[in-house]
């Protein structure tokens, strides 16, 4: 979830393997992104990334975060779970090069929506309700 940003990442439940499909540029609200998001990729629950600090307190913008869903709560049907996304673009950044790719400038990767498939595999991996 991101001003700027959004990567989306899929699974199903038979895999429960999480992959990056794409990062889309927010043109205007977050969560109206988030829905349009939803409702094209037929999506039957939605993870979103909360962001929390290195010690797991919730900040500004987890609040955010928390009010984008609380909107999204009412135009939306499925299930909306918050997980925790600390380290996730490090990680995807490290993903990345490790396979060959290059360090280039924010967003001209896929960045977010590797990170989007490893927030949505953490979850997947937690053994939360799913599916």
């Amino acid at each position: 979830f991101g001003d700027r940003r959004i990567g989306v990442a899929s699974a199903d439940d038979r895999t429960r393997i999480a992959v990056p499909v794409r990062t889309v540029d927010v043109k205007g609200d977050p969560a109206d992104e988030i829905a349009r998001i939803a409702t094209d990729e037929l999506a039957e629950e939605i993870v979103i990334g909360l962001p929390l600090s290195l010690t797991g307190a919730e900040g500004p913008q987890a609040q955010l975060v928390r009010r984008a869903v609380e909107r999204l709560e009412l135009v939306l049907t499925i299930p909306i779970h918050l997980h925790d996304e600390r380290f996730t673009t490090a990680e995807a950044l490290r993903s990345i090069e490790a396979t060959g790719g290059k360090k280039k400038p924010r967003g001209s990767d896929n960045r977010d929506a590797v990170a989007a498939s490893i927030l949505l595999q953490s979850y997947l991996d937690s053994g939360k309700p799913y599916g």
